[in-house]
């Protein structure tokens, strides 16, 4: 899952960002309106933590775009005011989502999370495959009983597997789905990811690699 989190607010940006990557979420940050306007514009986000009231661009310009550019992204709009009318105006732009501040960092998670199964096809929360268990909001996984001990990206690139369904999925996409911005597109990051995921879902083997097109989950 990949998370743009808008906030002016650095210190609570970067909190709200390292807590959303301990849950093994693809986090990228912006401080104003301007920068969320180029960044919606070139990746593909599952969910849009924005705040409304950004220095430059205003948030709701921004959540504007977000809707106009016909993607899968979905908006949880944030905001100091707590009045109906505010909330209602945030809707009215087209926010999918509202939580004033402050908040418990729980709930933004929990909204995080439901917003971006509604970014995609619909799947239950907790994925079963081929003995696989993996429980996104209690960030757990494991198989045939057996608990996997899983890193934050591993379990990132496990969850982007499994929800394609058996479908192939590109290195390329799971670059776009399980890091940031700032991840190399030239590293080996995901290969190494991979392997090391295979080795601790152990045997037999459930991570086919089709050759010149990705990785596919399956029996």
């Amino acid at each position: 899952m990949r998370v743009l989190v808008v906030e002016d607010e650095r210190l609570l940006a970067e909190a709200v960002a390292e807590g959303l990557r301990r849950q093994a979420m693809a986090v990228d940050v912006c401080y104003d309106g301007d920068a969320a306007l180029d960044r919606v514009g070139v990746h593909s986000y599952d969910v849009v933590v924005l705040d409304r009231d950004l220095p430059g661009t205003h948030g709701d310009v921004v959540c504007r775009a977000v809707v106009e550019h016909g993607g899968e992204a979905r908006v949880l709009m944030l905001t100091a005011a707590a009045e109906v009318e505010d909330r209602v105006e945030g809707l009215g732009v087209g926010a999918d989502d509202y939580l004033t501040k402050p908040f418990a960092f729980t709930e933004l998670v929990a909204r995080v999370q439901a917003l971006a199964r509604r970014a995609r096809p619909a799947l239950p929360p907790v994925l079963r495959r081929a003995g696989v268990v993996l429980d996104v909001p209690r960030h757990q996984a494991s198989r045939d009983g057996r608990h996997l001990p899983l890193s934050p990206k591993e379990f990132a690139v496990l969850e982007v597997l499994m929800r394609a369904e058996g479908t192939v999925v590109s290195a390329e996409d799971l670059l776009e789905k399980a890091w940031d911005e700032h991840a190399d597109p030239f590293t080996n990051a995901v290969r190494v990811a991979v392997m090391t995921l295979r080795r601790k879902l152990g045997e037999p083997p459930v991570i086919e690699t089709v050759a010149g097109a990705g990785y596919r989950f399956g029996p």
